[in-house]
């Protein structure tokens, strides 16, 4: 029986438990530092699914997450109007400091799924505070930045999102690299669909999705998105789909980058990153991935 533990019971971490629940993929441990919280949506949770053959728990005690197969990590502080994710990084990394070891003092061979921002630096600090091998630790956002890439592509287009496929990678701030080389819509480059004033302004709008969403909503962020992100790399994992998507690795010299983590495409199944993909980049695309890179770097924090 596959267990899935959410730490942070904010509004990622409760909607990731109801749309596992939904799935019937697995037991659920929804746990928060603040008492009764995950409890009550726990409770609220067991009742709207009471059909469900999956089981909800909802805690204080990192006791309770033992044996899971992999814990998300979506703790933190959000980001408010006018913020930036790197802003989130001083308040945000004492939390992973302190939840990864009582993670793995009763998960030893869980992967751990990082979703708090900034992205890629809390992803990296989880690398370097747990020791796990990278193949196991990964971060949610290559996803949820491709698929606002690909709703603004339908958008612009009027087709179904279903047709479209597209791909982001890089940092998820205002440097991602949205890939229009390798987005399609029913193996149709979007080339050949849209002007490059019209790709040009998706790619930048993309990259503001995250903030155009925080903008509008003055008091919180993101949610139904980032937790469908998330709920699409745990299928992939739970039913060792090894399916290709973009997620926030430590890299090791792939695309000529070391000691950070960066979005780029894998193979993601039941082991967790199967392989690293590496794309035929241009020299352009890899500039922009580099740049990319130095604007994580100042981020990264030693454990």
């Amino acid at each position: 029986m596959s267990k899935v533990s959410i730490v942070g019971a904010g509004n990622v971490g409760s909607t990731l438990a109801l749309r596992l629940l939904q799935a019937n993929l697995c037991d659920v441990v929804l746990l928060d530092v603040v008492a009764g919280k995950p409890q009550g949506l726990s409770l609220d949770l067991s009742q709207a699914e009471a059909i469900a053959r999956w089981r909800i728990h909802g805690t204080n005690d990192y006791r309770d997450t033992a044996d899971s197969d992999v814990v998300v990590i979506a703790a933190g502080v959000a980001r408010k109007p006018n913020m930036t994710r790197e802003q989130l990084l001083q308040i945000n990394s004492e939390i992973v400091r302190s939840a990864v070891p009582q993670i793995l003092s009763v998960s030893p061979s869980a992967i751990l799924l990082v979703v708090t921002n900034p992205l890629d630096a809390i992803t990296y600090l989880t690398c370097q505070v747990s020791q796990l091998p990278r193949e196991r630790v990964l971060g949610m956002a290559g996803v949820l930045d491709s698929a606002r890439f690909a709703s603004f592509i339908a958008e612009a287009l009027a087709v179904s999102p279903q047709d479209v496929r597209a791909m982001v990678i890089g940092s998820h701030n205002d440097l991602m690299l949205p890939l229009p080389r390798y987005s399609s819509v029913s193996g149709v480059p979007i080339q050949e669909l849209l002007s490059h004033e019209a790709i040009a302004a998706i790619v930048q709008r993309t990259r503001q999705g995250g903030a155009e969403i925080v903008k509008l909503l003055q008091t919180g962020s993101a949610f139904f998105a980032p937790s469908q992100s998330a709920m699409v790399m745990l299928e992939a994992i739970l039913r060792d789909q090894t399916r290709l998507l973009p997620a926030s690795v430590c890299l090791q010299g792939e695309y000529g980058l070391r000691d950070l983590c960066l979005g780029v495409p894998i193979l993601l199944n039941k082991s967790g990153i199967k392989r690293i993909v590496q794309l035929h980049l241009t020299e352009e695309e890899i500039s922009q991935l580099h740049i990319a890179a130095q604007s994580v770097r100042p981020n990264t924090l030693p454990a």
